[in-house]
């Protein structure tokens, strides 16, 4: 049983930073890409990043490139989400995932396979 556990969120101010935490179960960072979601209010949930079980390669979604790091400590079976120059529209619940993505357009709700609980961040004067 896949099990991610995200910690990390909270409030902050537009321009400051915030990084996530996402502590996965077993050997799932052998078998899937682990990646970020997220759901602003009113909005469907967005994929915007995740990391290669393979070689450890990273994706990003436009919106979020340049200002957000996803990296991974395998010894530590955890995955992390650097978040930089936050804006008010990066409010909402993140989600950590694993799934089988291939590119960012196949990183969808229907694709990702675990969830995790959800973390808010906040980003508010």
């Amino acid at each position: 049983q896949v099990q991610l556990v995200e910690s990390g969120g909270g409030l902050v101010q537009p321009g400051g930073s915030l990084r996530l935490s996402c502590a996965v179960s077993g050997n799932t960072l052998d078998y899937y890409n682990v990646g970020w979601f997220r759901q602003a209010p009113g909005k469907e949930r967005e994929g915007f990043s995740y990391i290669e079980s393979f070689d450890g390669s990273t994706r990003y979604a436009d919106s979020v490139k340049g200002r957000f790091t996803i990296s991974r400590d395998n010894a530590k079976s955890t995955v992390y989400l650097q978040m930089d120059s936050l804006k008010p529209e990066d409010t909402g619940i993140y989600y950590c995932t694993a799934g089988r993505y291939t590119t960012m357009a196949s990183m969808s709700a229907a694709t990702a396979r675990y969830w995790g609980q959800g973390t808010q961040v906040t980003v508010s004067s």
